[in-house]
């Protein structure tokens, strides 16, 4: 092989798997193959007595186009990054997975910022309401798993800045 080949190779793989990598940017976008998201907030998970969980970057969904497309088409979707709906009253939430590739954990949150149910390891593609056992105001979305993974629960509050 010429030098100049495998020159010309390394330059095309280093090429390939940089625009591979994800990471947010200085915009606050993270970018991906996929659906950039992004980060316009934190979300913090915390004890009903206020110890904290965890946190995560949150891309906000407050208005009819945004929860609509929700995490649907995201081929990619961080551990540490989630979507929070803000809906406009609060009432029993109904959400489904078409055209979305991932399971994910669905958390429901009430006006005090109570965690009131979560659906866990939601199915991909499916064209099945997911509806919330109690009246929630947010919805938090993130990867399945997490909520296992951080031991979250009902009961459990989150707060965003």
């Amino acid at each position: 092989m010429s030098s100049r080949f495998l020159l010309s190779l390394l330059v095309a793989a280093s090429a390939l798997l940089g625009s591979c990598t994800s990471g947010p940017d200085s915009s606050g976008l993270v970018t991906t193959s996929d659906i950039p998201f992004t980060i316009e907030g934190r979300l913090f998970f915390e004890r009903d007595d206020g110890s904290p969980i965890t946190d995560i970057g949150i891309e906000i969904a407050d208005d009819d186009s945004t929860r609509t497309r929700g995490l649907m088409q995201r081929v990619t979707i961080p551990d540490s990054l989630g979507m929070l709906f803000i809906f406009d009253r609060q009432q029993t939430q109904s959400f489904w997975m078409a055209n979305t590739p991932h399971a994910l954990d669905i958390i429901f949150v009430n006006a005090d910022s109570q965690i009131v149910d979560i659906a866990k390891y939601t199915r991909p593609f499916s064209p099945l309401s997911i509806t919330s056992k109690a009246p929630s105001l947010y919805v938090v979305e993130v990867k399945a798993g997490f909520t296992d993974t951080w031991g979250i629960t009902e009961t459990d509050r989150v707060r965003w800045e």
